[in-house]
């Protein structure tokens, strides 16, 4: 992949210099805040894209980490964008899947979010932290489950996907997840559809782990512009692998 003149030609020492430049340069090429935002959930949207990224006991660290170094760069690099953890019951320390404790700051509001990520992780069956444990617990499927409005986007990321099940929210509808519980997610009503990232409009799911930096890519060109997530996957180091799936206007879905 070509990679931006400064980032190809600058010596190391002076490379934390160049994105700061690389950035101002961006953003100042680019529309003020909000204009010529799609919304592509809910129409023309103002203001800055808000993006939640939802956190939980037991959640994989990759699932939350990628999206949100995705979105928090795309807004260091002249994108309009917000973006911040939230748990369900309000600001508090999760610890993750293996053991890194993240300060949350801010509560459940997904009235005043654009997108809602939806993680996976801690799913070794045994009753720990994790997704089956909130499956079983009810209150995050649920709160999910009136979370959806026109104009938010539910974006889950591997095993996050079965959460979005739990609630009712991927029965008849095209979604992807980590291939260990494709049968499982496919069982409860969805339709599968092989790709690394498949986007039906107000819901877009990925594959396992890595592949929710592809759903962040993704949601960036759809949201905010090729332009800037070409310069993210530059920034990241980072190729994007597979596909996107999306269904075309007034397609007729075959399951």
């Amino acid at each position: 992949m070509r990679r931006r003149d400064i980032l190809r030609s600058a010596p190391a020492v002076a490379v934390a210099g160049a994105f700061g430049t690389a950035g101002s340069a961006a953003a100042a090429a680019r529309p003020a805040p909000g204009a010529g935002a799609t919304g592509g959930a809910g129409g023309p949207r103002r203001g800055p894209l808000r993006v939640q990224v939802l956190l939980f006991d037991g959640v994989e660290e990759q699932d939350f980490i990628g999206p949100y170094e995705v979105f928090s760069g795309a807004k260091r690099f002249g994108g309009a964008v917000e973006t911040r953890y939230v748990t369900l019951d309000g600001p508090r320390t999760v610890t993750a899947v293996y053991g890194t404790r993240i300060a949350v700051g801010h509560g459940w509001s997904p009235g005043a979010a654009d997108i809602l990520v939806v993680p996976g992780g801690g799913g070794d069956g045994k009753g720990g932290p994790g997704v089956l444990r909130e499956i079983r617990r009810g209150a995050l499927p649920h709160a999910l489950a009136a979370a959806r409005r026109p104009g938010l986007t539910l974006a889950g990321v591997c095993t996050g996907a079965l959460l979005l099940s739990a609630a009712g929210l991927t029965r008849g509808r095209p979604c992807t997840t980590h291939h260990k519980v494709k049968d499982t997610l496919r069982a409860q009503g969805a339709l599968l559809r092989d790709a690394r990232v498949v986007d039906d409009g107000d819901l877009v799911t990925s594959g396992g782990i890595t592949s929710g930096i592809d759903l962040a890519l993704w949601m960036v060109q759809r949201e905010l512009g090729a332009d800037l997530a070409v310069e993210m996957e530059e920034i990241l180091e980072h190729e994007r692998r597979g596909s996107v799936w999306r269904r075309e206007q007034g397609a007729r879905l075959v399951s």
